[in-house]
This record gives C-alpha cells, sequence and structure tokens, in this order.
C-alpha cells in the first residue's frame, strides 16, 4: 500500500516503503511513482527484490506502460538492479548520471538499453513529466561521485537520494519526521561514512536554502516534513563527514 506525499490536480506522488521482506538482509529502501496527467515516472526503482511487487503495486494506481522515465539518482544496486525487467516491461527512459549511464547496459540484457538511456550532465537537468517537471538537482559526492536529487516542481518535494536516511523498517519509514530533536537512531553515523566531506555537505545546503521544499524523501527510512526540513538542513551544514573524519590510522595493512 503506497503513501500518498502528493495528490492535487492530476498531479501525484506516491511513496512504497514496505516492498523488501523485513525479516531479510536487505536494507529498506523507498521507490516513488510520479504522476502528472496520463504520464509518469519512476524515481530510484529498486533492486530485483522490489521489482515484482513494486509494479504489481503501481498497477492499482497507474498501467506502469505509461512510464515516460525511470529515474536513478546514482547507480548502487538497490536503485538500479530491476532495470532489465523495467526495460522488458515498458518503453521508459533511463535518465542517470553521465558518469553511470555506460555502467547501467551491465545490469540489463545485450541491446535492452539501446537509445534508451540519458546522461544527466554534471549541472543537472529539467525532466517533463506530463505538465510538470522534475528537476535534476547536482549533488555530486553525496554518496555518489555522480549523484542527482529530484526536485518536483509541482509538489514542492526534494527526493534526495541517500541524504537525509534514517535506517529502520518499512513501517516506520511511512512515518513522516517532523522533528529531529533528537536524532533518529542510527541517522548521524550513516552521514558520517557515507558522506564525502563537510565542504560538500556546506555547498549543499547553500544551494537548496533558497528553494522551496515542503518535504525532504530519502531513499531509505521516513520523509522530513515540517521544521525537520530546515533543522536538517542547519544540522548538516556544520557535520563533520567522510574523509573530514579519516586519518592515517584507517590505512593500515590488516
Amino acid at each position: 500500500m503506497p503513501i500518498t506525499l502528493y495528490d492535487h490536480g492530476g498531479h501525484r506522488c506516491l511513496m512504497f516503503t514496505d516492498l523488501i521482506d523485513e525479516g531479510g538482509e536487505a536494507v529498506q529502501s523507498n521507490q516513488f511513482l510520479i504522476v502528472d496527467g496520463d504520464t509518469g515516472a519512476v524515481i530510484d526503482p529498486g533492486g530485483t527484490l522490489a521489482y515484482s511487487d513494486l509494479y504489481m503495486a503501481m498497477t492499482r494506481h497507474f498501467p506502469p506502460s505509461k512510464l515516460s522515465a525511470l529515474i536513478c539518482s546514482h547507480a548502487d544496486p538497490d536503485i538500479i538492479a530491476s532495470l532489465d525487467r523495467w526495460t522488458s516491461a515498458t518503453t521508459a527512459h533511463i535518465y542517470i548520471s553521465r558518469l553511470w549511464e555506460r555502467f547501467v547496459p551491465h545490469v540489463c540484457k545485450a541491446g535492452k538499453t539501446d537509445g534508451r538511456i540519458v546522461g544527466i550532465p554534471d549541472e543537472g537537468m529539467r525532466i517533463r513529466i506530463g505538465h510538470s517537471e522534475l528537476w535534476a538537482v547536482p549533488a555530486h559526492f553525496l554518496h555518489a561521485e555522480g549523484n542527482f536529487q529530484f526536485y518536483d516542481a509541482t509538489s514542492e518535494i526534494l527526493f534526495t537520494g541517500d541524504l537525509g536516511v534514517s535506517l529502520g523498517s518499512g513501517q516506520r519509514a511511512g512515518i513522516p519526521l517532523k522533528s529531529l530533536h533528537p536524532l533518529p537512531p542510527g541517522m548521524e553515523a550513516f552521514h558520517q561514512r557515507y558522506m564525502a566531506s563537510n565542504k560538500i555537505l556546506r555547498l549543499w545546503a547553500d544551494m537548496v536554502s533558497g528553494l522551496p521544499i515542503k518535504m525532504l524523501v530519502p531513499q531509505h527510512g521516513a520523509p522530513l516534513v515540517g521544521p525537520a526540513v530546515g533543522e536538517f538542513i542547519a544540522w548538516v551544514r556544520d557535520l563533520p563527514c567522510g574523509i573530514d573524519l579519516f586519518s592515517a590510522r584507517n590505512y593500515v595493512l590488516p
């Protein structure tokens, strides 16, 4: 059962949080369906574990055959491993950073991606979905070298990939965080290891501070809404992480 993040005037944003077996070893992950009129897009379509349930759940809300875009923040397996099946089931184009576009064919059968991959340039781009747009917003090194977040200009939701992650169950991921006081368990440790450096976080915070954002929605864990949006931007602006925390003690021969 998806969670409706936005539904107004023929534009919908749906979030799927619980398609991965809670008793398994795989990390919880979210998938997103954006619908505008009779056109749709999937953001971060997921791995093979999520594909069948996502496809079936989606059919209750939008025909997968009408998808125009499969949009990928980066090339981790929990995002792109299902693309072989999506390229069989739809005629949608695949949007991913130019740094990763030649890696996508490695998860698909030969020839299935021919003419279907759109490489997003480093500066980002705007992707037309029906009468609306998704903005591919630069988020390089948060955490991947070629990494994008996606801003839905109609709903004012920023889909943040691995930024803003709080790890937990699919059920918990469906409960929005209205405050980061206290921080969700694991959020600080995750960002300290998976984000590249405080310099990158500051650049990101400066970029999005002037953007009207009603919701930050990560690929893992719960959406951030209300005061939590500003609190998160302020928190990561001053967070040491990644290479800031590494030294010679982390590079010792085993």
